[in-house]
């Protein structure tokens, strides 16, 4: 199920020059993706009141981190420094908690982005769709009082005909490289669009969407097919959907899935990046169901499965990897990449605030 294609008349065809992130990096032919390191943030630690958990997304940003905090109770950002030493992350250290005016009354936040020319906090929030809570993406101060509201796609809004998914929608974000503009990924298909991932394969497609700086509002989206579920479940929940993405060039991202499926114990996380070339897809933002048209999806390709890195990580543990960032180049200057796991505090059983370093390698 990793590529789908379809024929698309003249019509309908689109074809545009993507990419997104924090760090823009030069075209490349094959990438590689090497482990290097594993660091596990102990999960009572306090910050000004706040224990540090929920874990949803990181950026990276001039030697700064951002992470940013799922608790919608208190919706908030860290700011933290991570050192790495000899390729290897030896020390993090949470310096700042920046909690947020939610004049929203609900904010379920899943990703983040600092924006360097306006000095703010880019985020994303999933709302709540069955207490009719619009998902959002916004923007913040350092001081947490929210500056710009950017407009979304309808078809994502609680009250769309297309029918966003509870619990499912704003999950990814990232910066266009043009500096133009940020990339939007949904984390599960609109119902319109088509089923959730099973165990058996299914036709799933995830909208990402272009939202322009200027304008803060949509202008170009592309279509993106996600996996099945990795394992057969042995309770009664399965999930697969994208978590997070960022840019590698102008036609290509790195996209994050997580699949879980329940009653599996530490095992039921399963975690792989794929590299999505968007050079030839359809420009979906104007269809109401992609049921209803062709189109052409971004082609995968997969760069990395942790389940042949599990040997390497506490107790085995692949945890729920949420965000993921372009970090600083390595010492032997190849590009780093660190991962983050929301451990969703702990009330669905033991899990970690697991940091995750690895090595992108262009051949």
């Amino acid at each position: 199920m990793s590529n789908f294609f379809f024929r698309v008349s003249l019509s309908l065809l689109a074809l545009f020059v993507i990419g997104c992130g924090s760090t823009k990096l030069k075209s490349s032919k094959d990438l590689q993706i090497n482990f290097l390191s594993e660091y596990i943030v102990p999960d009572n630690l306090i910050m000004d009141n706040t224990l540090i958990g929920g874990l949803s997304g990181i950026d990276y940003y001039n030697g700064h981190y951002y992470l940013v905090c799922d608790d919608s109770n208190n919706p908030r950002v860290y700011e933290a420094k991570i050192v790495i030493d000899d390729d290897k992350i030896s020390n993090i250290t949470f310096e700042k908690v920046i909690s947020i005016d939610d004049s929203s009354k609900y904010l379920d936040l899943e990703s983040i982005r600092y924006d360097s020319d306006l000095d703010q906090i880019l985020l994303t929030s999933e709302g709540h769709i069955l207490r009719q809570k619009d998902p959002l993406f916004f923007s913040i101060n350092p001081s947490g009082q929210i500056q710009n509201t950017f407009q979304i796609p309808v078809a994502f809004k609680s009250n769309s005909i297309q029918k966003p998914r509870h619990n499912a929608t704003l999950e990814g974000l990232c910066m266009a490289s043009d500096k133009k503009g940020f990339w939007l990924g949904m984390e599960l298909p609109l119902e319109a669009d088509g089923p959730e991932p099973q165990y058996t394969p299914t036709k799933s497609p995830i909208r990402i969407t272009y939202i322009s700086s200027k304008t803060k509002s949509p202008e170009k989206q592309f279509a993106y097919f996600l996996e099945p579920v990795a394992k057969k479940s042995l309770g009664n929940f399965s999930v697969n959907g994208l978590t997070d993405l960022v840019q590698y060039n102008a036609n290509t991202f790195l996209i994050l899935e997580r699949s879980y499926s329940s009653g599996l114990g530490n095992e039921g996380n399963t975690i792989k990046i794929f590299e999505a070339n968007v050079s030839d897809v359809t420009n979906t933002i104007k269809m109401n169901s992609l049921k209803d048209f062709d189109f052409i999806a971004a082609k995968k390709k997969l760069l990395l499965n942790f389940e042949n890195l599990r040997d390497k990580l506490t107790d085995n543990s692949i945890d729920n990897i949420e965000g993921i960032t372009l970090g600083p180049k390595l010492s032997n200057g190849h590009q780093s990449l660190i991962l983050v796991s929301d451990n969703n505090f702990n009330i669905l059983g033991k899990q970690f605030n697991q940091f995750i370093l690895l090595e992108l390698i262009e051949n």
